[in-house]
């Protein structure tokens, strides 16, 4: 059976090649050691318990939710190794590295089990919200206890009539007269909602104070602990575990806030300015989605080339048989250019850290596609994966069916892709006239233009007309929104984000290859020369089976004069 194995190469490649985030002070070496050890952690203490969590899933009985007993072990050494303050400053008792090298270690974590990855990312998300907005006496209250793993975090929109329609929000909170709120109602789909992990859990609650305007103008957030600061029960009760496809060893949980009239929310931020809050949570929560893509994608190709270098049929082993090697350069330059666009996303917020402001611009442009474009491409990875292990890989056995079930939700939850869609053509796209757009557009002919790219000719002309299909696309999008027809912008809209996407990753590819080009005249072992050479692969592989899509997409777009968004289902 295949062993649990990161492509460590490539991930080096992309930090220290192509970002040469080695430049920002801290030290290649150490960042590598970083790298290194969290790798064999997660191999040794976090992979071991995927499949078996996934069979134990989530229990809730008289009241309390049982996470899977596997992963507790793991959990508890997650926390004391330090793991979970990679990223933040030593001040409030962090390891701080650039955030490509917390999204690596992310990334391998939610790679070898996402179920169990998903309880300490959804504590950091709300951690950052109080780091970000909450008061000195907010921070200094949560944040020591979160960082060191005592207490964990969700994030609570969702509820049974407010799905993508989050305006539509009715839990409410009402001023108890000293600064606190009563809260109550019920929120459901909540990822980490209860667990027996944490001592205490810290939920933030987006809910509707007395008089407030109508939809999500009229939200605020909230800090509704699980256990109140003198050590009582705060009247939040898990009331139903969901059972899913998939991620069987996440708990995630319909949320009931004051049934008995006691549960008290402490206001984080301004009043009314909850959606702005939450979307602190939510843009992390959307990379994160895509994280997800990227590292299941990258370890089930892992995998799957490991058996079809062993399976051997009708005489070879089947990596041999042309489809199959089809179908795992296929796997390998999808998951790598995932790989490529979530690293040079999460390098983005180290530039706009210290005041890029096209940096910023940058983060917002991206993370609609990092968060659509690696679930939704994540996803069919995994499927190739069963695929190419046939029968084995129908089957439990292998643990290869499992990154499918597990992967499906990304597409699915923190604003379906179809919503990142809308978001993106309609702010990021009109609203910001395009102007991202174009930047990155600029980077891409920069790249065409180095000296090693020149061997790519035939990729390179696939390229150009692309970029020539991107600017009718968005000149026709003027139009249509200068005639109000945005419904028939909207109808495009997925398209037009996978369009850019697939143009995106065949550039980053592309730079990949050029600095394989250069790193392949240095090279001294067997290794390194077949690795460098894979890169090269990997770009011509891309644009001749992925980018070719693209010329589709812009004709169905651009060539018909009827307006489908018209017609009836």
């Amino acid at each position: 059976m295949a062993q649990f194995k990161t492509d460590l190469k490539d991930i080096h490649f992309n930090l220290f090649n192509m970002l040469k985030i080695q430049n920002n002070g801290v030290g290649e070496n150490d960042m590598k050691d970083i790298i290194n050890e969290c790798n064999k952690f997660i191999e040794k203490e976090v992979y071991p318990s995927r499949t078996i969590g996934d069979h134990e899933g989530v229990k809730l009985a008289n009241g309390k939710v049982t996470a899977p007993q596997s992963f507790k072990e793991g959990m508890k050494k997650y926390y004391e190794n330090g793991w979970h303050a990679i990223g933040y400053p030593e001040e409030i008792g962090g390891m701080p590295v650039p955030h490509t090298v917390s999204l690596v270690c992310q990334s391998i974590m939610n790679g070898a089990n996402v179920s169990f990855s998903m309880y300490p990312g959804l504590s950091r998300g709300a951690m950052d919200v109080i780091l970000k907005v909450g008061t000195q006496e907010q921070k200094d209250t949560y944040v020591p206890n979160m960082i060191s793993g005592l207490w964990g975090g969700t994030m609570c929109l969702t509820e049974p009539g407010a799905g993508s329609d989050v305006g539509a929000v009715i839990t409410t909170a009402t001023p108890n007269g000293n600064g606190t709120y009563k809260m109550k109602g019920i929120k459901i789909f909540i990822s980490s909602g209860d667990n027996d992990f944490y001592e205490n859990i810290i939920h933030l609650v987006l809910a509707k104070t007395p008089g407030a305007p109508a939809g999500t103008k009229g939200l605020s957030l909230f800090i509704v602990p699980k256990i109140r600061l003198d050590g009582t029960p705060n009247d939040v009760v898990c009331t139903k575990i969901e059972e899913k496809m998939g991620i069987h060893g996440q708990a995630t949980c319909e949320m009931t806030f004051g049934a008995q009239g006691n549960c008290e929310g402490y206001l984080i931020g301004k009043e009314f300015e909850g959606m702005v809050n939450m979307f602190i949570l939510m843009n992390e929560a959307r990379l994160l989605c895509g994280v997800q893509g990227e590292a299941q994608a990258n370890l089930v190709y892992m995998l799957t080339e490991q058996y079809a270098r062993e399976r051997s049929q009708f005489g070879k082993e089947i990596v041999n048989h042309p489809d199959v090697k089809r179908t795992l350069l296929k796997m390998r330059s999808m998951a790598r250019s995932m790989r490529s666009l979530i690293l040079y996303t999460g390098d983005q917020f180290d530039r706009a850290h210290h005041g890029d402001k096209a940096a910023e611009d940058e983060i917002a442009f991206l993370t609609p596609i990092c968060k659509s474009y690696c679930s939704d491409e994540g996803f069919q990875v995994a499927v190739d994966a069963i695929q190419t292990h046939g029968g084995y890989g129908f089957c439990s056995e292998y643990g290869i069916e499992q990154f499918a079930r597990d992967l499906k939700i990304a597409s699915i939850y923190e604003g379906t892709n179809a919503i990142q869609a809308m978001d993106f053509v309609m702010r990021k796209i009109l609203k910001d006239n395009a102007k991202t757009f174009m930047g990155i557009g600029a980077k891409i002919q920069k790249t065409m233009a180095r000296p090693e790219a020149q061997e790519f000719a035939d990729e390179l002309a696939a390229l150009g007309k692309n970029l020539q299909k991107a600017q009718e696309i968005l000149a026709q999008f003027g139009a249509l929104a200068k005639a109000n027809k945005f419904d028939t912008i909207l109808f495009h809209s997925m398209n037009f984000l996978n369009f850019s996407a697939n143009l995106i990753g065949a550039w980053l590819l592309l730079e990949g290859a050029c600095e394989a080009v250069i790193a392949a005249k240095t090279a001294q072992s067997q290794e390194d020369k077949d690795y460098y050479q894979s890169k090269k692969v990997d770009f011509r592989f891309y644009v001749q089976q992925q980018l070719v899509k693209n010329a589709g997409i812009a004709q169905s777009i651009l060539n018909f004069k009827e307006d489908l968004s018209q017609l009836n289902v």
